[in-house]
Protein backbone atom coordinates (compact mmCIF):
# COMPACT_ATOMS: atom_id res chain seq x y z
CA UNK A 1 0.00 0.00 0.00
CA UNK A 2 1.51 3.44 -0.91
CA UNK A 3 0.65 6.94 0.74
CA UNK A 4 0.48 9.82 -1.06
CA UNK A 5 0.69 12.39 1.59
CA UNK A 6 0.06 16.29 0.74
CA UNK A 7 0.73 18.71 3.44
CA UNK A 8 -0.82 22.14 3.13
CA UNK A 9 -0.56 25.17 5.50
CA UNK A 10 -3.55 27.66 4.64
CA UNK A 11 -4.13 31.54 5.70
CA UNK A 12 -6.44 32.79 8.85
CA UNK A 13 -8.09 34.93 5.77
CA UNK A 14 -9.43 31.30 3.88
CA UNK A 15 -9.29 28.81 5.99
CA UNK A 16 -13.25 28.17 6.96
CA UNK A 17 -14.11 28.26 3.12
CA UNK A 18 -10.88 25.93 2.29
CA UNK A 19 -11.97 23.26 4.68
CA UNK A 20 -15.15 22.74 2.83
CA UNK A 21 -13.81 23.04 -0.41
CA UNK A 22 -11.10 20.26 0.40
CA UNK A 23 -13.94 17.64 2.05
CA UNK A 24 -16.51 18.65 -0.33
CA UNK A 25 -15.08 19.21 -3.06
CA UNK A 26 -10.99 18.43 -3.86
CA UNK A 27 -10.33 15.19 -1.97
CA UNK A 28 -13.34 13.61 -3.39
CA UNK A 29 -11.94 14.65 -6.79
CA UNK A 30 -9.08 12.95 -6.17
CA UNK A 31 -10.54 9.71 -5.35
CA UNK A 32 -12.68 10.11 -8.43
CA UNK A 33 -9.52 9.81 -10.60
CA UNK A 34 -10.09 5.75 -9.81
CA UNK A 35 -5.95 6.37 -8.44
CA UNK A 36 -7.06 5.99 -5.00
CA UNK A 37 -8.87 3.75 -2.73
CA UNK A 38 -9.16 5.99 0.60
CA UNK A 39 -8.16 9.05 1.96
CA UNK A 40 -7.32 10.66 5.45
CA UNK A 41 -7.64 14.48 6.54
CA UNK A 42 -6.31 15.38 9.47
CA UNK A 43 -5.22 18.42 11.18
CA UNK A 44 -1.77 18.72 12.40
CA UNK A 45 -1.44 19.46 16.14
CA UNK A 46 1.65 21.50 18.06
CA UNK A 47 2.32 23.48 15.23
CA UNK A 48 2.72 27.22 14.97
CA UNK A 49 -0.62 28.67 13.65
CA UNK A 50 -0.14 32.02 13.80
CA UNK A 51 -0.13 32.52 10.20
CA UNK A 52 -2.97 29.62 9.93
CA UNK A 53 -2.80 25.89 10.81
CA UNK A 54 -1.64 23.20 8.90
CA UNK A 55 -3.28 19.85 7.38
CA UNK A 56 -2.39 16.85 5.68
CA UNK A 57 -4.24 14.77 3.60
CA UNK A 58 -3.05 11.11 2.89
CA UNK A 59 -4.30 8.77 -0.16
CA UNK A 60 -4.11 5.03 -0.31
CA UNK A 61 -2.90 3.45 -3.71
CA UNK A 62 -2.77 -0.45 -3.64
CA UNK A 63 0.53 0.30 -6.10
CA UNK A 64 3.42 2.90 -6.64
CA UNK A 65 1.84 2.60 -10.60
CA UNK A 66 -1.74 4.24 -9.50
CA UNK A 67 0.16 6.76 -7.49
CA UNK A 68 2.29 7.33 -10.60
CA UNK A 69 -0.60 7.57 -12.54
CA UNK A 70 -2.14 10.48 -10.41
CA UNK A 71 0.57 12.27 -10.46
CA UNK A 72 1.04 11.96 -14.42
CA UNK A 73 -2.39 11.94 -15.39
CA UNK A 74 -4.42 13.80 -12.88
CA UNK A 75 -2.50 15.93 -10.43
CA UNK A 76 -1.45 19.22 -12.48
CA UNK A 77 -4.86 20.01 -13.08
CA UNK A 78 -6.37 19.71 -9.74
CA UNK A 79 -3.47 21.40 -8.25
CA UNK A 80 -4.13 24.33 -11.02
CA UNK A 81 -7.28 24.28 -9.90
CA UNK A 82 -6.18 25.12 -6.17
CA UNK A 83 -4.25 27.87 -7.17
CA UNK A 84 -6.58 29.11 -9.53
CA UNK A 85 -8.95 29.57 -6.04
CA UNK A 86 -6.80 30.34 -3.99
CA UNK A 87 -3.94 31.86 -4.98
CA UNK A 88 -0.65 32.23 -2.71
CA UNK A 89 -3.25 31.87 0.23
CA UNK A 90 -2.19 28.23 1.25
CA UNK A 91 1.64 26.36 0.55
CA UNK A 92 1.64 22.74 -0.03
CA UNK A 93 4.52 19.81 -0.12
CA UNK A 94 4.37 16.29 -1.13
CA UNK A 95 5.75 13.08 0.21
CA UNK A 96 5.30 9.32 -0.60
CA UNK A 97 5.55 6.44 1.86
CA UNK A 98 5.18 2.96 1.86
CA UNK A 99 2.98 1.03 4.46
CA UNK A 100 5.16 -1.50 6.28
CA UNK A 101 3.56 -4.73 7.78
Amino acid sequence: MIVYNVTSKVTWAIHDAWLSWMKEEHIPEVIATGCFTDARFFRLLETEEEEGPTYTVQYFAASKELQEDYVNTHANTLRQKAFDKWGNQFIAFRSLMEVVQ
